[in-house]
């Protein structure tokens, strides 16, 4: 199959096809002499599980490292992201009846517990916690999450409309080169933003941009202020890393 009509089976752009083919992820079998890429029923096998653990959260890089890893099993992580989807659906269905139970007891019809008006409802984990324990460090998240913990309501609620008040005037500049002055200082307060929370040296401040276009869980939320916000912001950071590792002599 061709570039195009794997896109349109599958429902991705070809220029994610190309990036995937770019960096190594899923290289077509064939490229024929004119330059079109040709893809294979077993290319199209490693982008059904590629997109398996896009959907998963996993990033690029991580997804790259397992699918090459000789002792990669197929089958074992079918199993495994079946079971995931699974405990979601239990989890998802639980809130659904816990919704259905309020809507209920809101119209007088029932009446509910405190306790099963939070049923289905789970803090306790944080998806994003142990990716970045792995890329930064304990050090560095125990410090996000004390300085967190340590801020009321109203001070998490007033940095969370800072956090926004900077996502909206990135997305405003999206259309400009992420290098314009304009776009490098908006990043530099989005930059100190993040080391009141923590600490974020460069190198980690540009990993983290990586991350936000690596992570589709990112891109998605970020990209709710304008689409192709996550890749000008990736893009921002970098350029702001770089400059400022050269003013140190790096």
């Amino acid at each position: 199959m061709k570039v195009k009509e794997v896109a349109d089976l599958v429902g991705i752009s070809v220029r994610t096809l190309h990036y995937y083919d770019e960096i190594g992820l899923l290289t077509p079998d064939t490229v024929t002499e004119s330059g079109y890429r040709l893809y294979s029923d077993d290319n199209l096998e490693l982008l059904q599980q590629i997109l398996f653990f896009r959907e998963m959260g996993l990033p690029l890089k991580k997804i790259k490292a397992i699918v090459s890893d000789p002792s990669f099993d197929r089958l074992e992580a079918l199993e495994l992201h079946r079971n995931m989807l699974l405990e979601k659906r239990t989890r998802i269905d639980k809130m659904i009846a816990t919704l259905d139970k309020t809507i209920r007891h809101v119209k007088g019809e029932i009446e509910m517990t405190n306790a099963e008006k939070f049923e289905g409802f789970d803090f306790s984990r944080n998806p994003y916690e142990q990716e970045a324990r792995e890329r930064w460090g304990d050090e560095a998240v125990d410090r996000s999450k004390a300085k967190l913990g340590s801020m009321s309501k109203a001070e998490q609620e007033a940095l969370g409309e800072e956090m926004n008040a900077i996502y909206r005037k990135l997305a405003s500049l999206r259309h400009e080169s992420p290098a314009s002055e304009a776009a490098q200082d908006a990043i530099r307060e989005w930059f100190e933003l993040l080391n009141r929370m923590g600490h974020y040296s460069l190198d980690a401040f540009k990993g983290l941009g990586q991350m936000y276009v690596d992570d589709v869980r990112f891109t998605k939320n970020i990209d709710q202020f304008g689409e192709g916000l996550a890749v000008f912001m990736r893009d921002a950071m970098a350029v702001f890393a770089d400059n400022g590792k050269k003013q140190a002599g790096q």
